[in-house]
């Protein structure tokens, strides 16, 4: 049993000072009524002392342990209850009475609580009494000669989940102590605590034994996919792989992503899931010729169906759509009979078929019949078709979503994917964390079937040819230089613009921070008023109660929105030599009119003003695209006088500027722009669009976030056209919201680990010029960012010989070139570059540089290897 004291003392100092050896007993005996503040929430109800005794025997207690606490009842029953409960406690009060508080005890640091908050105390005048008066009131009776009581209760606590509230503690007592008072354990429903508590535990574990989240392939995380490979096999006797499952970051974006890679004429999709999808397609009626080998101008035409099967399958046999996507409605759920007719209807006519489970996809240990999964259970599905389940069946968060996509077709899978990396970059991490942790969950909770899996028949009906993939999708998807395929996750990367050194502490605080809390205020998860002054102190940029900001899990996704814009207003995409590779196959996978603006290797392939005046004087409409001002791949960075020229001639021709800063923030010695007097000479402000991440500028590796800042109300307009964004979790908001705050108030951990990291970026990128021009590359060095390029002029034309390589255990054998240089380093030494088919600069590789410390030595290693293997 544990009992404590639970006022303040109105002396801070006295509880301060050293006790010495002869201290009076009247000294001492004064102490003990009072207790000193201990870095709690509590401490403001007195209750401190018994806080930090719950939270030092949480450590300690068994399993099954009970602790008894002794407590007065002054600061109110609820918020001695809750002291318990949001720490993770069952509560039961055993006993109560009534006690005389002592009259040598000051209350007056309560009164004084009362007057600055809301709170008030609970006092009764005498034993007698039964109504709770405050603690002015008390003082004041007490003053005039009553007598005080107040309630003395024992509470028994029991830890409801114990070894995760503990992991939970372990966390938060490493370091994290600051905010143990956002945390909340307490869930008037059980089956909501069963869900949050195990995935806050399995998020502390991440965030203590991992110093950076894992480089995961665009199809989405392994881990993952296997466990939902693993519940349709346990739940559901359907045996599937990783191989068969894609990750999107929303059922709506999955839908679209599906529909932009074949590019039908015409679809017809369930009306339901038609919410999201660009208004354009939704009101064109070109579907005259839908029956043509060669449709004439890209113009997709959906038509809405009822859900009802038998509805469907009429409009279907009678419109003849080269895509279907529907649901089905709950009664023909229940068997297979309604999806079979479906994939006979669909294969008969050559439609592709995409049906969405999400309303009858429970993440239950007694999941409800399926006739899907019963199909699925006996017959492989056939390769026109796939599955869409949306996640959104969560006890916690109605608007935390991510999607799959099932298909048992290699081509497809594959396709998929890329689109994924092209289109979306990333399905946030966490976001997957989740579901994964329900999902494990529910595995553990089943014994392991050791029965052999039935043999699952093959659908054999013959299938009339098939809409194939779009052909802007065909010719990015073959020559794109896209993520390699890495099952084993044995290969080094230094392709990818993710951050693989120790994510900074306060990033972790916050992340962890985000989920902790219930019931956030709207005011809380609001990152515009943090992300206006973001702005305007990192670029000058200017902003005010017109400026619309546009927010999504990946500055990806917002830049192929933009792209959609250009390509709606007719305009021409303008992308200087030595772009994101990513983002121009993006754009030519969007079919967008894209010129090349040239740059010079003299002036590091930076884009000019005189250059960029001769392109734009033969385009009509120019978009123009910018990074800056760290320039993604070179490193190299514009001056505030080198922009300012680059939008005065844009403001000439009344080009359209997309100013892409997701990449800059970690430069070695620059402070950034200011650009607002620049947009007040050229009136600037409704034609530029400022593109922005979180992600590299705060080293927070697989935490990300995306913002578009835009002040034209015409083309805010024409983007929310485009509505599928796989937008933020409001989690992701509120951490993003800290972090700006944070460096708003120029917290000293965060910028001093920042900056830390920033050397450390600095000085890699000086070995690693080192490294290449030992080997025969010429380096083109860096002053910022995550990646530098460099040209292997030495093994042009060599040729390499290989009898194992590194990819496949193959022999291997070429003449070094361009087009090739990424795969000869790859089968050689196992390292993953871009070449210049990505950079976009004739013979020039990308590299980037924020490994982990022994990859990053693995790294160099390689290209000594490569050297050495090829002369």
């Amino acid at each position: 049993m544990y009992s404590s004291v639970q006022i303040l003392n109105p002396n801070p100092d006295a509880m301060s000072k050293m006790i010495t050896e002869n201290a009076s007993e009247e000294f001492l005996y004064s102490l003990s009524n009072y207790c000193a503040l201990q870095g709690f929430v509590e401490d403001q109800f007195g209750l401190g002392l018994i806080a930090r005794a719950v939270e030092e025997g949480i450590s300690v207690i068994k399993p099954m342990g009970i602790m008894i606490f002794n407590m007065g009842g002054r600061p109110g029953q609820a918020v001695c209850k809750r002291l318990f409960e949001r720490r993770g406690f069952h509560v039961n009060k055993l006993w109560q009475t009534k006690v005389i508080q002592a009259a040598d005890t000051d209350i007056s640091a309560l009164v004084e609580i009362e007057k600055n908050s809301p709170h008030r105390f609970e006092f009764f005048m005498g034993l007698a009494g039964d109504q709770p008066i405050c603690a002015r009131t008390a003082w004041a009776y007490g003053e005039a000669g009553g007598r005080i009581s107040h309630a003395l209760s024992v509470y028994s606590c029991q830890l409801r989940q114990p070894n995760q509230v503990k992991m939970i503690f372990e966390f938060l007592q490493n370091g994290f102590q600051e905010i143990s008072s956002s945390l909340d354990l307490s869930f008037e429903d059980d089956s909501v605590a069963d869900e949050k508590i195990p995935f806050l535990a399995y998020l502390a574990n991440v965030l203590k034994e991992s110093s950076f989240f894992p480089y995961e392939p665009p199809a989405g995380s392994i881990r993952f996919r296997n466990l939902i490979a693993g519940f349709m096999k346990t739940y559901h006797h359907t045996p599937l792989t990783t191989d068969n499952i894609v990750i999107f970051p929303s059922r709506a974006v999955a839908i679209e992503n599906a529909l932009r890679l074949f590019s039908p004429r015409l679809a017809i999709i369930d009306e339901n899931l038609t919410r999201h999808l660009p208004r354009q397609w939704l009101t064109s009626l070109n579907i005259e010729n839908a029956e043509t080998d060669q449709p004439s101008a890209d113009v997709l035409t959906v038509i809405e169906a009822p859900r009802q099967s038998d509805l469907m399958i009429e409009l279907i046999k009678k419109l003849k759509p080269q895509v279907v996507v529907t649901g089905m409605a709950q009664f023909e759920a229940i068997t297979s009979s309604a999806f079979e007719h479906l994939l006979d209807t669909t294969r008969a006519i050559g439609s592709r078929l995409f049906l969405d489970i999400s309303d009858h996809f429970e993440l239950s240990s007694l999941p409800s019949p399926n006739g899907v999964f019963k199909y699925l259970a006996g017959t492989s599905l056939p390769s026109h078709a796939a599955i869409i389940c949306g996640l959104l069946k969560n006890q916690v968060y109605s608007d935390l979503e991510v999607a799959f996509v099932i298909s048992e077709e290699e081509s497809i899978f594959k396709a998929l994917s890329k689109t994924v990396e092209l289109l979306e970059g990333n399905t946030a991490l966490i976001s997957q964390y989740y579901y994964g942790c329900i999902l494990y969950e529910l595995l553990a909770f089943q014994l392991a079937d050791r029965h052999p899996s039935p043999e699952r028949g093959c659908d054999k009906a013959e299938t009339v040819e098939m809409i194939g993939f779009s052909s802007s999708a065909i010719s990015v998807l073959d020559t794109a230089e896209l993520s390699i395929d890495d099952k084993e996750n044995s290969l080094l990367h230094m392709d990818v613009d993710q951050s693989f050194l120790p994510i900074p502490s306060p990033i972790k605080a916050a992340i962890f921070e985000s989920f902790a809390r219930q019931n956030m205020a709207e005011s809380e998860t609001d990152v515009a008023p943090s992300l206006r002054e973001f702005i305007k102190a990192a670029y000058g940029f200017p902003s005010d109660s017109n400026t619309e900001f546009i927010y999504s899990d990946c500055p990806q996704s917002l830049f192929n929105k933009l792209v959609l814009c250009c390509i709606h207003e007719g305009g021409t995409l303008c992308f200087p030599s030595g772009s994101n590779g990513n983002y121009v196959s993006a754009a030519k996978f969007l079919k967008a009119n894209i010129v090349d603006i040239p740059t010079e290797s003299e002036l590091g392939f930076k884009l000019t003003e005189n250059a960029l005046t001769n392109v734009l004087q033969t385009v009509k409409k120019p978009w123009v695209y910018i990074s800056g001002p760290t320039i993604n791949p070179t490193g190299l960075i514009y001056s505030n006088e080198e922009i300012e020229s680059i939008l005065s001639s844009c403001a000439k021709f009344g080009a359209r500027v997309v100013l892409d800063t997701s990449f800059s923030g970690l430069e070695f010695n620059f402070e950034g722009w200011d650009l607002e007097d620049s947009f007040r000479k050229l009136n600037l402000d409704l034609r530029v669009c400022l593109l922005g991440g979180l992600s590299l500028k705060m080293l927070a590796g697989g935490f990300t976030f995306g913002f578009l800042v835009m002040a034209d109300p015409c083309l805010v307009d024409e983007l929310y056209s485009f509505s599928g964004l796989s937008k933020p979790h409001s989690t992701v908001k509120y951490a993003t919201k800290k972090l700006l705050g944070h460096r708003e108030q120029k917290a000293g951990n965060l910028l001093d680990a920042i900056g830390k990291q920033k050397q450390i970026l600095g000085n890699r990128s000086k070995r690693l010029k080192e490294t290449l021009e030992g080997c025969g590359w010429d380096v083109l060095e860096p002053c910022a960012g995550v990646s530098m390029v460099a040209k292997p002029s030495a093994y042009v034309s060599k040729i390499i010989k290989l009898d194992h390589s590194y990819k496949d255990a193959s022999v291997y054998e070429a003449k070094i070139a361009d087009s090739n240089i990424r795969e000869a380093i790859l089968r050689a030494t196992g390292l993953c570059i871009n070449s210049s088919s990505w950079t976009g600069i004739p013979g020039y590789c990308r590299f980037t540089v924020a490994l982990t410390d022994s990859e990053f030595e693995k790294a160099l290693d390689c290209i000594v290897k490569f050297k050495d293997i090829v002369f």
